[in-house]
């Protein structure tokens, strides 16, 4: 098959889709596939066989991302010269109006995948209020596709609620194989860098940004300390718009011997990272499916986070990590999940569960890797294929669109 993969973020910005992506990608054509990958231009972007680089409005806005430029002709140009036999799309909007026009122009099959609970991120444009009408309009953009990916049952779950009536399937992202094997020799030498002899080394990987809670871990991780002492540092991994912020919460946490911000690191190294340290802390509420989750969990490193969607299913009390349970948003409530957070991460560390949890990780990681995801992807492009052939031919079904 001829596959149009189209997205609005893309490398060399680091975040949950771009990865989801050439993972993907990458293991349908090791399935003989062929895949163009769709994205905006960045800067410092690496020339790559098969990713057609369309235009951006701003380049290098809030940490490196790209205002994707999604009414570029050159869109429809490589489309069309390409002769795709199915178009995959994973945003609604942008590059998502433009997916849905080439099908219906092309009359191609469209696939969507649905990454994101954009309604939580519309604060940063000052449209808090447009939450209510969301799925309406996901009734739009989504209604028109052949099928939905959705990367968790908690989020095809959310699509239905939200009144989507199209075939959606659970398709997670994948590991791939090198996320399993990660280097014991740099992980050593990582914590030996980081943790200054410390007994615990704990990580986060995550966007440095309001919607990630990361407030809520350092305030937790202030309870634990006035608790255990000084006995932990923490690799805070990632970039983003909310550093400043974080940076002043740690100082006013007294937290600054405790806390590093590493910045940026490669994806490819990330798993080295995670087995340097004894638990990967997620307070994140925001998320679809928490891939950084299973990344970590290849590396054998188990999980403490917040109970959410996405989180939800992966973790599992007692097997793989733990989940505390949100209480509210007050300040009262907020103040008493921190608490039962450093308690559980105490709990976990002084009853010697590590081994049999690092266990558990590895286990749930091995399900999901990448190339039978990608074989999934790749029966169902086949079943949307047939069924659309059938009902371009009037056979049977939803006509063809016209």
């Amino acid at each position: 098959m001829k596959i149009a993969m189209m997205t609005n973020n893309y490398k060399p910005f680091v975040a949950g889709v771009p990865i989801s992506v050439e993972k993907l990608s990458e293991s349908l054509r090791l399935l003989g596939h062929r895949v163009t990958i769709f994205a905006p231009a960045y800067e410092k972007q690496v020339k790559e066989e098969d990713v057609v680089r369309y235009g951006a409005l701003f380049k290098g806005v809030a940490g490196g991302f790209s205002v994707p430029n999604s009414m570029d002709p050159k869109i429809e140009r490589a489309f069309r010269t390409g002769h795709f036999d199915i178009i995959h799309v994973h945003h609604p909007m942008l590059i998502g109006a433009t997916a849905r026009y080439l099908a219906w122009k092309y009359q191609v099959p469209l696939v969507s995948t649905y990454h994101t609970r954009y309604e939580q991120y519309l604060h940063y444009v000052g449209l808090s209020g447009l939450q209510r009408f969301w799925p309406l309009y996901l009734q739009k953009a989504l209604g028109v596709s052949d099928m939905i990916f959705a990367p968790t049952p908690h989020i095809r779950d959310y699509l239905r609620e939200a009144g989507i009536n199209r075939p959606i399937e659970v398709l997670p992202t994948g590991l791939s194989a090198a996320g399993f094997h990660p280097d014991p020799v740099k992980a050593a030498r990582l914590r030996a860098k980081f943790g200054e002899g410390r007994p615990f080394l704990f990580c986060t990987v995550a966007r440095l940004a309001r919607e990630k809670n990361l407030e809520f871990l350092l305030e937790s991780l202030a309870v634990y300390k006035q608790n255990a002492g000084p006995c932990f540092k923490l690799l805070l991994i990632g970039k983003g718009p909310y550093r400043e912020r974080l940076c002043q919460r740690i100082t006013e946490l007294s937290l600054t011997e405790e806390v590093v911000l590493t910045g940026e690191v490669p994806n490819e190294e990330i798993k080295d990272y995670c087995l340097s340290c004894d638990l990967f802390l997620f307070p994140s509420r925001s998320e679809t499916q928490g891939i950084v989750l299973l990344e970590a969990m290849a590396a054998g490193t188990p999980v403490l986070a917040l109970r959410a969607t996405g989180t939800d299913d992966i973790v599992v009390n007692g097997v793989n990590g733990y989940m505390t349970e949100v209480s509210g948003d007050s300040p009262q409530e907020r103040l008493h999940d921190t608490h039962i957070f450093a308690k559980r991460l105490m709990d976990i560390l002084t009853e010697n569960e590590l081994d049999a949890l690092r266990q558990g990780a590895r286990e749930t990681a091995r399900m999901y890797d990448c190339q039978k995801i990608a074989g999934k992807a790749a029966s169902c492009y086949q079943e949307i294929l047939w069924t659309y052939e059938m009902q371009r031919n009037g056979l049977y079904g939803r006509p063809a669109r016209t």
